[in-house]
């Protein structure tokens, strides 16, 4: 998986999906539902620096692999659904 550009963004993107599962519904239940405002701080801070891990990477197989520029602002997008970045790992994998 690490062998490619695109296999460290499947990896980037699995993680930042994870993260942001994690803020929505755990971290974010908690704050708001039993007072618990340092989860989202921790795990907003953990699922924004991937996010900007994933958006470098990305734009690194954007101009790597010359992917359209659709394709780029379609995989920033799907970053912002949940489970986006883990049906983008689907269509990466089939790509190749």
């Amino acid at each position: 998986m690490f062998n490619t550009s695109v296999g460290i963004l499947r990896f980037t993107g699995n993680l930042e999906g994870i993260s942001y599962l994690v803020l929505l519904l755990i971290a974010m239940p908690l704050k708001y539902l039993w007072d618990v405002p340092s989860a989202v701080s921790l795990t907003g801070a953990m699922h924004g620096f991937l996010f900007v891990a994933y958006v470098i990477m990305v734009a690194f197989v954007f101009f790597r692999k010359r992917y359209s520029f659709l394709w780029a602002i379609w995989a920033v997008f799907l970053a912002f659904i949940p489970f986006g970045t883990f049906y983008l790992d689907k269509q990466l994998k089939t790509k190749r």
